[in-house]
């Protein structure tokens, strides 16, 4: 770095990356800041510029460096920060300190204490977040799912279970037919038990109790009236090993979810098919089960349904460095759990590393509905499913009638109908009050649209974007 770059850096101002100090007596507040870019992005501390902007500078000697170097020794682990001096004339510099971060040695700490940046404002990270770092570390001994279950043996989990997984597993190709029928060699082979105990991960994946030590193993799922939590139709709360969870979500949805009953002519003698693929459902829980972070002890993944949309919530952030918008294309596959991730797809659930999320996007497409929505919030990541084309949102709350259905069908024989046409074409026609709130439903449903006025109004059948 040069002067000019010194310049344009301080021009920008402090923020996540850059903190400026007037002087090395703020040396170890300095290294606070550096342990917290550490613990994020980056960035670059400048010593010798006042918090006005102001270039300073200080005599930098040797006894100045030996501090620093000092200091540097108490990060754990070692940390790579570069030190560069600006001369800026009168025997001064300023001393630009860089921080490096290596993301697979995250969470940093300095002098015994963890940091964050956020903004401009360095503080002490919560244990919460620390702990998430520390499970993301690659082959990490103290990463939460390689705990010991403590007080849990063979005896609470479900040996039945772990056999139908060698039975999937050797079906899909990816255990060998020698894997046998010992529960406790199965496990083993599956890094799941060793030196005969128990880890986290076998209890999510086939315990059998978890309160009061695994709380959350815990699926929450809901199905409101209306577009928010005001009100709810249906809702429950269990707890149980992974597999249990995806298919007690998937029953929730085949019972939920409405059937989409295709409006395309001929065929309304209902080609009924779930309103969103439950593959992609399917996909998208298979994500939250295994990347969630369950050092939460109140967390769960939430399954929820309302009447414009779906979604699916887990606690947990995402790795670091990524983004809800990489999740749509090419990333890197970086399970928080992977013994849990391994198992599902050794089970042959999960089909491709790195794959699920791209994999909902296309079959949500395919089904003719817009991309899914991915986004990070309050510490959760969620996915949001949405309806397009001629099903409109309040289409999720409502099923068609008989008479509904052979009003489109009606209207599917050409363009456009006069009421009377409608009317006449029906097999038990209603009186024309009551057919005119039929139309205006489906009219509210976004499933036929009307042009004109009074007599001359004609009523149209709002094609499926697919036809």
């Amino acid at each position: 770095m040069d002067r000019n770059e010194l310049e344009q850096l301080i021009e920008r101002g402090e923020s996540e990356t850059v903190e400026v100090k007037k002087s090395t007596a703020q040396l170890r507040r300095a290294m606070e800041t550096l342990c917290g870019m550490l613990n994020g992005n980056g960035g670059h501390v400048l010593v010798g510029v006042t918090p006005q902007g102001r270039i300073v500078g200080q005599a930098v000697s040797d006894k100045t460096l030996r501090e620093v170097a000092d200091l540097l020794r108490r990060f754990e682990p070692p940390a790579t920060i570069t030190q560069t001096r600006i001369a800026i004339g009168d025997g001064k510099d300023v001393l630009v300190l860089e921080a490096c971060p290596d993301p697979t040695q995250r969470p940093y700490i300095f002098d015994g204490r963890p940091y964050q940046r956020i903004g401009p404002t360095t503080s002490v990270m919560p244990q919460e977040n620390y702990h998430r770092l520390l499970a993301e570390r690659p082959d990490s001994r103290t990463r939460w799912e390689t705990l010991l279950a403590e007080g849990y043996d063979l005896a609470n989990l479900d040996q039945e279970e772990i056999l139908r997984t060698v039975r999937l597993g050797i079906a899909a190709g990816r255990l060998p037919e020698s894997t046998g029928s010992n529960v406790s060699d199965i496990l083993s082979r599956l890094g799941l038990f060793k030196e005969g105990k128990l880890n986290n991960a076998a209890v999510v994946l086939f315990g059998t109790h978890f309160l009061p030590d695994y709380p959350q193993c815990q699926l929450r799922m809901a199905r409101f009236r209306g577009v928010n939590k005001s009100e709810f139709l249906d809702q429950r709360q269990i707890e149980g090993h992974a597999f249990m969870l995806l298919e007690e979500a998937m029953l929730f949805l085949r019972r939920h979810l409405p059937v989409a009953g295709r409006i395309v002519p001929g065929l309304f003698e209902r080609e009924d098919e779930p309103l969103f693929p439950l593959e992609a459902l399917r996909e998208a829980l298979v994500n939250a089960f295994c990347h969630r972070d369950y050092t939460i002890f109140g967390g769960a993944v939430s399954l929820a349904i309302y009447d414009d949309r779906l979604e699916i919530w887990s606690d947990g952030t995402l790795p670091f460095g990524l983004t809800p918008e990489h999740l749509k294309r090419e990333h890197p596959s970086k399970p928080r759990n992977p013994l849990v991730a391994r198992v599902f797809y050794l089970r042959g659930i999960i089909e491709r590393w790195g794959r699920g999320t791209q994999k909902i996007v296309e079959l949500c497409v395919k089904a003719g509905h817009p991309e899914p929505e991915f986004g990070e919030q309050a510490g959760s990541v969620w996915v949001r499913f949405l309806p397009s084309g001629y099903i409109a949102p309040h289409r999720i709350a409502h099923d068609l009638t008989e008479r509904q259905r052979e009003i489109l069908h009606v209207l599917s024989k050409k363009p456009s109908m006069p009421l009377r046409e409608i009317r006449s074409q029906m097999e038990s026609p209603p009186s024309d009050r009551r057919l005119r709130e039929e139309l205006l439903h489906l009219k509210k449903l976004g499933l036929v649209s009307t042009s004109g006025h009074g007599r001359g109004a004609t009523w149209s059948l709002v094609r499926s974007t697919d036809e």
